[in-house]
């Protein structure tokens, strides 16, 4: 009996620390304060009620995208013949490389905006949910988090996803009186704090890959 009180203890422990580790790495990805500038600059022309209504669609599909990544992770493995080490090591670079660019205060590619945008509400799927919210490194994030993992796990990181995601939603719907108390010095630092916790995550994939490989 104390010998399976201990071993779900430890699990509880081990789920724990997983939970942890997964909800650290996407708000650093998907940080929502750091998104704040890009979102006010492309939805300028837009009214409250319709910056709110783009915004939620934004995040909506974006939550579709990286749950349909999260559930098919392991079947897209498979089709495409993809290893755990291949991914983490390719991943940990890709992650490694959009950390770097933030802590360089250079635009990373999944923050990168479109200098022409139509101002119609197809913007929320494309530049707002694809690439800024949901983007390569987002979606390499999440699914190295539950690469070689049980249900329990996935559950987990589903869970996490959408509360990240409403997080968000949230910060961007308030975006403009976020923006006016902190100022573009403070987020700018923030964003510089996210990129070294993605460059550490991205070494350590790169690490764990080389591990699995050998």
């Amino acid at each position: 009996m104390l010998l399976l009180q201990e071993i779900f203890q430890h699990m509880d422990n081990q789920l724990f620390a997983f939970s942890l580790t997964v909800f650290t790495g996407l708000i650093a990805m998907l940080n929502p304060l750091t998104s704040i500038p890009a979102f006010t600059g492309v939805l300028s022309g837009y009214t409250a009620e319709q910056k709110r209504y783009i915004i939620k669609k934004a995040c909506i599909v974006a939550l579709v995208i990286i749950i349909a990544f999260v559930l098919l992770g392991k079947f897209i493995f498979s089709i495409f013949g993809i290893t755990i080490p291949a991914f983490k090591i390719t991943g940990g670079i890709l992650i490694f490389k959009i950390g770097f660019d933030m802590l360089q205060s250079r635009t990373a590619g999944t923050k990168k905006m479109p200098a022409d945008i139509e101002l119609d509400d197809s913007i929320a799927i494309s530049p707002l949910a694809i690439p800024l919210l949901s983007g390569p490194g987002t979606i390499v994030t999440t699914m190295d988090f539950i690469s070689n993992t049980g249900y329990i796990h996935l559950f987990i990181v589903t869970v996490i996803v959408t509360f990240v995601l409403y997080i968000n939603y949230l910060a961007l719907k308030y975006g403009d009186f976020i923006l006016s108390k902190l100022g573009r010095n403070v987020i700018s630092v923030l964003d510089k704090l996210m990129g070294l916790i993605l460059a550490i995550m991205g070494t350590g994939m790169v690490i764990a890959g080389i591990k699995l490989l050998f």
